[in-house]
């Protein structure tokens, strides 16, 4: 910024009493892009948050990678033999699967109920594990889900009977296979749908009830690092009738729409800053009428147009500018507090969790600070052109 330039900025940014409007005006747009600014960080600190809660979540719950068989050729325990002599990084934990009806009294309702080895599938699933502490699992316990628990009103050794879709023979018809069960532990995964549904037990004991041959199972849960590379190298060695699925694309749609979710809310939140900006446009531009003759008289004395340009293009950018570092600070000053303090309370059961999740992104605070730098630029832009289009012979004539 040269001298002449330097000193118009500072001139401008004066109070002026002649035109106190002008000021307002200025103030309003600084105080409108910080806010902007600061909405924006902290919506997305949250929408951020809410998408890495429930990612965490179901790749608990889901496991980061899945084997199914896609013929009528089941998994043994010679493919998973082989798999981990190929993947010695990789965690397995086979099982088996059912889909029950659950009994006790004249309450009935759907579940999902998983034949586990306890001691694998701990190594895989942290809410499990966490379930399972100091407690063992004998033959023909079950482990619930919370809200299986409350709504079967189930306390320790208590007898909760399951209807398997299998059937065995009786006279004349088929019987629906059943079998009770005792009562152990629940656990909680933060996710209603998947304590409302699942529950686990020995692979003794639902190979039992399922008459499974032995070395046969229905899947494996697998444990991946980093998942997204070892679904390629797993897709190359897995035998015909086995295929592999991520965590990621049993779930597709939902984060998908929590992605579109996140891009609407950041494309409507920025609007705020644009609106924020037309302030910067009308308070520059009545600076830009205000000072006519003054700009003219400079022009007329030999200052370059490029000058006058420079000073209104700064004078922008710096109300501008200070709005998006004041955002910036409020911004983080806001998430700090959520983050650090119960502001705000959420129900657990609906949520997973009563605290607020915040984590901001550095993809989503170079985009905010990106965007709203690119909209006071271009805010500047159009009030510090128009100055350098005043004709000097008419308005030194005239004014």
């Amino acid at each position: 910024m040269n001298k002449i330039s330097s000193y118009l900025v500072k001139k401008y940014l004066r109070f002026d009493k002649s035109q106190p409007f002008i000021t307002v005006s200025a103030i309003l747009a600084f105080v409108g892009v910080a806010i902007g600014v600061m909405v924006l960080l902290i919506a997305m600190a949250i929408m951020n948050g809410f998408d890495k809660e429930f990612e965490r979540k179901l790749f608990t719950m889901n496991y980061p990678l899945t084997l199914h068989p896609n013929s009528f050729e089941p998994i043994t325990q010679e493919d998973i033999q082989t798999l981990e002599q190929k993947f010695p990084s990789l965690k397995f934990s086979p099982y088996l699967s059912s889909q029950v009806i659950l009994k006790r009294g004249d309450k009935l309702e759907g579940g999902l109920i998983f034949g586990v080895d306890f001691e694998k599938e701990k190594e895989i699933n942290s809410v499990l594990k966490e379930a399972l502490k100091d407690i063992k699992i004998e033959k023909y316990d079950i482990i619930v889900g919370n809200e299986i628990r409350k709504s079967y009103y189930l306390s320790n050794e208590d007898k909760l009977t399951l209807i398997f879709t299998q059937s065995d023979p009786g006279g004349f018809s088929l019987i629906p296979k059943m079998k009770r069960f005792t009562y152990k532990t629940y656990f909680e995964s933060g996710l209603i749908a998947y304590d409302k549904v699942y529950m686990y037990t020995s692979f003794e004991s639902l190979s039992k009830v399922l008459n499974y041959p032995e070395g046969v199972f229905d899947g494996v849960h697998i444990y991946s690092e980093n998942a997204f590379d070892d679904i390629q190298k797993l897709k190359n060695e897995l035998p015909s009738h086995i295929s592999v699925v991520g965590w990621w694309q049993m779930n597709g749609n939902f984060f998908a729409a929590l992605a579109l979710e996140k891009r609407a809310l950041f494309i409507v939140l920025m609007l705020i800053i644009l609106i924020a900006s037309l302030n910067i446009i009308s308070s520059l531009l009545m600076t830009v009428m205000n000072r006519r003759h003054e700009i003219a008289l400079l022009l007329s004395l030999g200052v370059y147009k490029e000058e006058i340009k420079k000073a209104f293009f700064y004078l922008g950018s710096i109300i501008g500018g200070g709005g998006i570092l004041l955002g910036v600070m409020l911004g983080f000053l806001g998430i700090y507090l959520l983050g650090s303090f119960n502001i705000i309370d959420l129900p657990a059961d609906v949520y997973g969790s009563s605290k607020l999740p915040l984590e901001l992104s550095i993809f989503d605070f170079v985009l905010i600070v990106f965007g709203a730098a690119i909209i006071v630029a271009l805010s500047s832009f159009y009030p510090a052109y128009k100055a350098t289009q005043i004709d000097v012979l008419e308005t030194l004539r005239n004014e």
